[in-house]
């Protein structure tokens, strides 16, 4: 985090080696210790490649280098993100810094060279060059978030896995999170997010899963093949939400489970949020809501076009999922009118919920709708939780 000063950090090892005492007497090494910036979260030569007796740091300095100094830059512009100020650069450096964030780790580098089948370290070093750009379309077509703690007594905590997942089925010791893998972010219920600074939160959320959060939040999104381009808009992006301080202490829970092995932080009660929730039901964080953006302030787009090329080329057109014309699912008007339904239905419970007041809200048609009109209120309210008898229930 950029904004973390030069000072002492308390450093929470969360599986401490053992050590043999002189008496032959075997005791967990001290968990807790206090170091500064630089040495935590660090290992040794975990990306230096090698052949025979020869060593090369080449990928830290070049390659690393390069994307920390631009990522460094683009998450500054984020943290402070507000229209109409927009950047580009600041986009494409983000989501190329925080996907190598993610793959980097040792618990990234692990789950890599399970999914490529790959096991020397040259050669997973190798293929997180190839992937640095994995998650790009994903994160593109998500909805965005940007969430506050600056009023919270209790700040973000460090990880030694920054880029975080969270999916209410994929529980810590989960079958599909067994050996330390987090679930995907291409799952339908799969929140991403990453602390911009102590008290700056990036979320990021499918949207099949702002349009149905009554679905299957393990099943794929429509269209989640990675490896394409996505579309983003600056205008979605939603600003203005202000964490409670039981927020953060569940978001700082959810950090703590999904790193590997270290968290950090400059006040040691913060290491333990547990010992302050009310509930670690892991479904059940924030009311299942811990981490949604305010469908109310959610536009319910159908198809994106692009054209007034310079060349003439005919327009460029995708729908909201990032299919194009003549891919299976492309405008699928029957998926489109079931999301419409789930959409409204939580719309109205988020009413319900919080009030009139929007939780966050973007930009659209020019405009930042934060508040809704008492008319549109009394109209959400009407809505009815869709039939969930053959559907999973969120909570």
């Amino acid at each position: 985090m950029p904004d973390m000063p030069q000072r002492k950090f308390k450093y929470l090892d969360l599986q401490p080696d053992a050590v043999i005492d002189p008496r032959g007497r075997k005791h967990a090494k001290t968990a807790l210790r206090r170091w500064g910036p630089t040495f935590c979260f660090r290992e040794e030569d975990l990306y230096t490649t090698s052949i025979g007796p020869w060593f090369s740091t080449e990928i830290e300095q070049r390659f690393f280098g390069e994307i920390d100094d631009r990522g460094r830059r683009a998450v500054e512009y984020w943290e402070g993100f507000a229209l109409p100020n927009i950047s580009h650069d600041a986009f494409t450096d983000l989501i190329r810094f925080m996907t190598v964030q993610k793959l980097r780790t040792p618990k990234g580098l692990a789950h890599l060279a399970r999914a490529t089948g790959v096991s020397s370290k040259n050669r997973v070093l190798m293929e997180l060059q190839r992937f640095q750009h994995v998650y790009g379309a994903i994160w593109a077509e998500a909805e965005w978030a940007i969430a506050d703690a600056s009023a919270c007594e209790t700040k973000l905590l460090l990880s030694d896995h920054p880029v975080t997942v969270y999916n209410l089925r994929c529980f810590p010791g989960a079958p599909r999170c067994s050996g330390g893998r987090d679930p995907e972010p291409w799952l339908n219920g799969t929140h991403t997010f990453f602390p911009l600074s102590s008290e700056k939160l990036l979320i990021l959320t499918n949207t099949s899963w702002v349009r149905n959060p009554y679905g299957d939040p393990i099943k794929n999104r429509p269209n989640p093949n990675p490896m394409r381009t996505g579309v983003f808009k600056f205008t979605d992006v939603q600003t203005g939400r202000q964490l409670t301080e039981q927020e953060v202490l569940e978001i700082n829970y959810v950090i703590k489970m999904r790193a590997r092995r270290y968290i950090a932080a400059p006040v040691e009660e913060w290491l333990y949020p547990e010992k302050h929730l009310t509930s670690t039901h892991w479904s059940k964080l924030g009311n299942g809501l811990l981490f949604m953006p305010d469908p109310r302030s959610v536009s319910f787009t159908s198809e994106i076009i692009m054209g007034g090329y310079p060349d003439g080329r005919p327009a460029d057109r995708w729908d909201e999922y990032g299919l194009r014309p003549g891919q299976p699912g492309f405008g699928d008007e029957k998926r489109r009118a079931r999301e419409s339904t789930t959409f409204e239905a939580f719309k109205g419970e988020f009413a319900r919920l919080f009030g009139q007041k929007h939780r966050g809200a973007g930009v659209s048609f020019g405009r930042r709708v934060e508040e809704d009109s008492a008319e549109y209120h009394a109209e959400l309210l009407r809505q009815e939780r869709p039939d969930l008898s053959k559907s999973r229930t969120r909570r």
